[in-house]
């Protein structure tokens, strides 16, 4: 091989280790953000036959629009039996709650492990376990502060009862809309088996979403801690613990 022939074979090769090292750094884009992705970038053209600050200014939203509908790839604990955290945030709340009654699962408390989700999170919702859809419900409400405990209650919504893949437990994780969030979006229906880790919806802009577990499910973290959608293990479900009935020590 001649050396101009080298030259070029490195060339191409360094072009293309720098498109695959942007393809992993750069998060793809979930495609509910397309539609305002493309508004902005018509609507910056549009800009900058006026005025080229506005026409930066529009270039700017744009690129902020594409960055919030990020859809980053997460590698998703393989144990059995555990939860994973169904959305990027802070925990900011642990406490014994009914699940929402419009899922039908009784009046029971289980154990809610509640997220919040500020506009610079990621806003793509994980499915916590890998099981079948029960349920999808969804319920109009108020537009609080998602971080207030009584959002739960009062705020519109979209709730969804999981039965993990061996039949042992119930499970409700629910999208909550917040003090700017308008919009709830959901892909997933009744009948439907979901792997642990993947997408299924996304909440537009700023939110929380709860995790309800059984009781006795051991619960791995406490409010303020931040959570990573589909990675974060959040809770080991009662089948998951010791026989003895002893807690594991992580590590």
């Amino acid at each position: 091989m001649t050396s101009d022939h080298q030259h070029g074979a490195g060339k191409t090769g360094t072009f293309a280790h720098l498109v695959d090292l942007a393809r992993t750094t750069i998060p793809p884009m979930n495609p509910a953000g397309r539609p305002f992705v493309l508004a902005g970038a018509v609507l910056t053209l549009l800009l900058r036959r006026f005025s080229r600050p506005a026409g930066v200014l529009g270039a700017l939203v744009t690129a902020w629009c594409a960055w919030f509908f990020r859809e980053p790839r997460r590698v998703t604990p393989t144990r059995p039996g555990v939860a994973v955290a169904p959305a990027d945030g802070t925990v900011s709340h642990v406490a014994e709650a009914v699940p929402p009654a419009e899922l039908g699962m009784g009046d029971e408390p289980m154990t809610r492990v509640s997220v919040f989700l500020s506009i610079f999170d990621v806003h793509v919702q994980r499915v916590p376990v890998d099981g079948v859809v029960e349920r999808v419900a969804y319920r109009p409400g108020k537009f609080l502060s998602a971080d207030l405990d009584k959002a739960s209650d009062d705020n519109e919504r979209n709730a969804v009862a999981l039965r993990t893949a061996d039949g042992a437990h119930q499970l409700a994780v629910v999208q909550i809309a917040g003090l700017v969030a308008r919009r709830i979006v959901c892909h997933i229906q009744d009948g439907d088996k979901v792997t642990a880790g993947t997408t299924y919806g996304l909440i537009r802009f700023g939110s929380r979403v709860d995790l309800y577990v059984p009781r006795g499910s051991r619960v791995l973290v406490e409010a303020g801690q931040r959570t990573i959608g589909g990675e974060t293990v959040l809770a080991e479900l009662p089948s998951a613990l010791p026989s003895n009935g002893v807690a594991r020590a992580e590590g």
